[in-house]
């Protein structure tokens, strides 16, 4: 029988024992570690890998972008993506994609941009199709509006009093109100709430800002009770191994506290369930690590198969981007931005017959150059604007796997951007439609020298070639611990991980197929529908 990593050095004292155990302290993970503290005769120890979040950048929103180099992110990289080209210039595929994710407190929540989306009601009505029950839009809704606190006020589609501010942008660039009247000469209707569940037009983003600082995960659902709730322990720098198991039953995590004694084993109990929250890159990675997986993966690594699951790590997607950028003429710039780097948005269909479905590109529109540095140069990205279509219903699936048994391996990813050509085909009509965009009347005055693509690019053939040298993910990856029955699922509507007991996974990765939106938002609605699934659920 095949074993499990050797431990340097052995446990020194005697397991805790708590209620549950949260691994990941994320969007769900923070939710979860709220929500089940609010009975005190419960327990709970929240594990989370990385810092607390006490980097500045992370709680404003102007500097986000310099949490992703930090240690407070996951420094994650593709592995070569077959359709990608390497360069501006390059023939040569294989381009490796960055993929920062969050490590600290809030997870990616403290290192995103901040945008306030749910997707598209179809979407979670999709899920429901796919035979799990209770996730379809109108019975996820009321969880999406107990999160939230909307600037706005209650309403049929949001919510009011809840622990996540959620705003308008206080001062939008007037550079953003330019992109809403372009959109608008070309065709395309104003929107006033990209949160109703349709996702029509052209207008300003709602975002995770209150009172100039970034909401997070953990700035809404732990800073209000991390010091008043007794029956709640958090431990940073915390990395969890594996789960460990009774036969079939998950009874606690091992993990190593990477500060303070390296190389240690510590461990802890978990009476009722471990609940694995790490996002959909590491919450695949620690249930291969623990023998939950495909069984010859992880035979081929010296890893004892508790529960021979094939699809863990697979069906991962994400986002693919591509930006169009423009230096500002003489005399315009931006202003110091209040929520991010995006402000403007806009929802399109990009091809006729496709109106009973949801949007399949998500316009972003930025006062910066949001554009892959080779691309940039040695310009700054404040010396211009950018408008970055998004592919929102990707067709082409990736997967995460394991280098080894050692939890300090980094993950295998590959992404397969534009596997499919359908993903391909839309991204050159997104783009002609945004070049569109860039040259109606409003831009004229604020619209320099293109900087990517080259002014030339305008065929479709040439388009293409951009795309493969430009593209990447928008860091939304979902999907590889798929809600479901059938032979690819890993956990059941429920979220409990089939052919176990006592083991949950709750995060983004659950996502059968992706939302169209920012997945912030649509990860806090699953951590606050698992809190009641754990508390007023049927046993297993």
């Amino acid at each position: 029988m095949a074993k499990g990593p050797k431990l340097e050095k052995a446990a020194k004292t005697m397991p805790a024992k708590y209620s549950y155990v949260i691994v990941g302290a994320g969007s769900a993970g923070c939710v979860l570690a709220n929500r089940l503290t609010e009975d005190e005769h419960t327990t709970v120890l929240l594990l989370e890998a990385g810092p607390p979040d006490t980097l500045d950048a992370i709680h404003e929103p102007g500097q986000f972008q310099q949490t992703w180099g930090s240690e407070w992110a996951w420094q994650y990289y593709t592995e070569e993506e077959p359709r990608l080209l390497q360069g501006p210039e390059s023939i040569k595929t294989g381009r490796k994609v960055f993929w920062p994710r969050g490590r600290t407190l809030g997870g990616s929540s403290s290192i995103s941009s901040m945008i306030y989306l749910r997707g598209n009601r179809r979407d979670y009505d999709t899920w429901s199709y796919l035979g799990n029950e209770g996730w379809d839009y109108n019975r996820v809704l009321p969880y999406f509006k107990k999160s939230e606190d909307n600037s706005r006020g209650a309403s049929r589609d949001h919510g009011a009093g809840g622990p996540m501010g959620v705003s308008d942008i206080s001062a939008p660039n007037p550079v953003s109100r330019q992109f809403v009247k372009a959109a608008i000469e070309v065709g395309y209707p104003r929107g006033s709430d990209f949160n109703d569940g349709e996702q029509r037009g052209a207008g300003m983003y709602q975002v995770n800002v209150k009172d100039g600082r970034r909401v997070s995960g953990a700035t809404a659902f732990l800073d209000p009770i991390r010091d008043k709730r007794k029956n709640l322990t958090i431990i940073n720098y915390a990395r969890t191994r594996r789960i460990l198991f009774d036969g079939s039953k998950a009874s606690g995590v091992e993990y190593e506290l990477t500060r303070a004694s390296p190389g240690t084993a510590e461990a802890a109990t978990a009476e009722n369930e471990v609940i694995v929250s790490c996002g959909s890159v590491d919450s695949p990675k620690l249930l291969m690590l623990s023998g939950i997986g495909p069984a010859g993966a992880l035979q081929k690594h010296g890893i004892r198969v508790v529960q021979d699951l094939p699809g863990v790590g697979q069906n991962l997607h994400d986002h693919t981007i591509i930006g169009i950028g423009y230096r500002y003429a003489d005399g315009k710039g931006s202003a110091p931005p209040a929520a991010g780097a995006v402000e403007g948005g806009l929802f399109v269909r990009t091809r006729a017959g496709l109106e009973a479905g949801p949007p399949d590109i998500q316009f972003h529109f930025s006062h910066w150059m949001l554009l892959d540095r080779a691309f940039l140069g040695s310009l700054n990205p404040t010396a211009g604007f950018s408008l970055v279509p998004t592919l929102v219903r990707p067709q082409s699936r990736g997967s995460i796997g394991i280098r080894s048994a050692n939890v300090q391996d980094p993950p295998v990813i590959h992404a397969n951007y534009l596997e499919s050509d359908a993903d391909l085909r839309a991204l050159v009509e997104a783009v002609k439609i945004g070049q569109e965009i860039l040259h109606a009347s409003p831009f004229d005055g604020w619209r320099g020298v293109a900087v990517a693509p080259d002014k030339n690019v305008h065929s479709t053939r040439d388009i293409e070639q951009y795309i493969r040298r430009a593209c990447a993910g928008l860091f939304h990856p979902v999907g590889t611990c798929k809600m479901g029955y059938d032979d690819m699922a890993v956990v059941d509507p429920q979220l409990r991980v089939h052919g176990v007991k006592n083991l949950r996974v709750v995060d983004a990765s659950i996502m059968p197929t992706i939302v169209g939106g920012n997945t912030h938002a649509p990860t806090t609605m699953i951590g606050e529908k698992a809190a009641d699934l754990i508390r007023n659920g049927p046993p297993r």
